[in-house]
This record gives structure tokens, sequence and C-alpha cells, in this order.
């Protein structure tokens, strides 16, 4: 029997790294380690100084699922607290003020897929297959998969996603925009960090605001938020005096 899967942050300066693993078994979503990402995203957040974060699966899969096991002990009082407590959690994945990049190595799938489609983007190898397949189980998404992917993908290919309950190869999965990026396993870090490189120019609290004003739709708020930055000053300063900003500097 495989240990429980794991979910631990590490943060190295500007960059952090969430990671899923599981000794001797696939990476699984249970109760337990649902409150270990929460864990994990927490750290992130109380880490200013960190720009991008990557969200990795150790193994042959990214994240395979949720314990099917354990769900179908739950009555229907312990369904709705299992789907309210995981709409938290990725909410607060989604709502961290660094960038997120979902590094799909192998399966995304149910719990799997919505952790990824809670993240900014997704860059997966070649032969990953992703979805949700909740309903060929008599079930729906429950961690926000049913509003992101409608959201991301739109009504067809959004509903195609969930009602049908067929995964994605990787090359579908990027056509449709379900994935921006499809490498060889071997190009995976060098297309991490190509990503990373695009967004040096940004200010970490500019985007931190973007991120704020996509979610919420208060572009008025956040544009007035970022007046109460250093951030902005040295920004405009930089402008008007033909330099670089300091935060693109090394």
């Amino acid at each position: 029997m495989s240990s429980p899967t794991n979910v631990g942050a590490t943060i190295e300066g500007s960059a952090a790294t969430i990671l899923f693993s599981t000794e001797g078994g696939l990476n699984v979503m249970s109760s337990e380690a649902l409150e270990r990402l929460a864990t994990a995203v927490e750290a992130v957040r109380c880490a200013p100084e960190v720009r991008v974060t990557v969200l990795r699966g150790e193994g042959k899969v990214f994240v395979a699922g949720a314990n099917i096991k354990e769900m179908a002990g739950f009555d229907a009082d312990r369904a709705y607290a299992f789907s309210q407590r995981g709409n938290e959690v990725m909410d607060a994945l989604a709502s961290l003020p660094s960038i997120t990049v979902a590094v799909l190595n192998g399966a995304a799938l149910g719990g799997g897929c919505e952790i990824a489609l809670a993240c900014d983007f997704r860059i997966a190898t070649d032969t990953v297959k992703i979805g949700l397949p909740e309903t060929s189980l008599g079930l729906i998404p429950g961690w926000g998969g049913t509003q992101r992917s409608l959201k991301l993908l739109g009504p067809i290919w959004g509903r195609r996603l969930v009602w049908s309950a067929v995964p994605l190869s990787a090359e579908e999965a990027v056509r449709i925009g379900l994935v921006d990026e499809v490498v060889t396993a071997e190009e995976l870090d060098a297309a991490v960090e190509r990503l990373r490189q695009r967004f040096v120019r940004g200010g970490p609290r500019a985007i931190a605001a973007a991120k704020r004003a996509f979610l919420t739709g208060d572009e008025p708020a956040a544009f007035r938020d970022c007046f109460g930055e250093d951030e902005s000053r040295e920004g405009m300063t930089a402008f008007i005096e033909k330099r670089k900003a300091r935060w693109m500097e090394g």
C-alpha cells in the first residue's frame, strides 16, 4: 500500500515550488493532502519576495485525481464539506500574488486538473492526459472545475470537458487552450524558464494587483492600490530617467 501524498513548498529567493510526491505510488488528493496543499499555498503567500510559483508532481503523474476510496464513504454532508474546502484551497491558489505555473509531467485528472486550472499557466509534456472524468463516476468536479473550465475554454469546450469525462491528449489540450505549451520531457525545465523570463519586466506588486483585478473585476481599486506602493514610484521614475526599474536588474 502506498503512503499518503505529501505536498510541500520550498522557497528560494523569488522562486517557489509546490511539490506533490507519494512514496511508492501515484499522487492523489485525499482530505489530508488537500490540507497539505492549503498549508503549502499559505507558505508561498507569506513570502512576498516570490515572483513565480511552480507546481510539480514527482513520479509518473502530476496528480491522478481525488482519493476515490475515501470519497466512496462520504454522505451528502461530508461531500459538501469536501467540495467547499476544495474550492477554498483552489481559490487561495488562484489568488496567490505570484505567477503560478502548473508543470504537467504526467496525468492531471479530476482534482489534478482542477489544481492546474487554478494556476495562471499550464505547461505539459507531450504524453500528458488531462481532463475531468468525474461524470463517469456519477459525480461532477467539486473544486471549481465546472466554473474554471467554462471561464478558460468557453461554453462549448468547457461543457465537453466535463460532460464527456474523456481525458484529452496534450495536443488536444493545447489546441483548445487548456494548456499553454506542450514540450518533451527533456524540454520541460527550459520551457518553464522561458515563461518566467517573459515576466521579469513586470513589477511584482503590479502583477499581484493585476491578478486581483482579473479575479474581482475591480480595476479602479487595484489601480489605486498601485499608487500606495513604492514600486510604482520607482517604475515611473525609471521610465522618466530612461533606465531599468530596480526589479528588472539581475
